[in-house]
């Protein structure tokens, strides 16, 4: 399978979406919490484009926050992309 590390603060209600998302699928993850951490915050914005969290990476590819991540779920991709199936 392959990684996923993905961006939160512990108070963003689509971090928690995201991390259930991806324990419904038995995913193990890396979380890296931004919050009050301005290094890891930039490093997350200069890796993702983007200032918001969260932000999921799956292997090298930037999948975007959680509704991207629900969108590919919708489409059957989201599997496909971690190795699922």
């Amino acid at each position: 399978m392959t990684s996923v590390v993905i961006y939160v603060t512990p108070i963003c209600p689509f971090c928690v979406q995201a991390r259930r998302l991806l324990d419904k699928k038995g995913v193990e993850y890396t979380v890296i919490d931004v919050a009050g951490d301005g290094t890891l915050w930039d490093e997350m914005s200069k890796r993702s484009g983007r200032a918001t969290v969260p932000q999921v990476f799956i292997g090298e590819r930037h999948i975007g926050g959680f509704d991207d991540m629900a969108a590919l779920d919708v489409d059957g991709e989201l599997d496909r992309i971690l190795g699922l199936g």
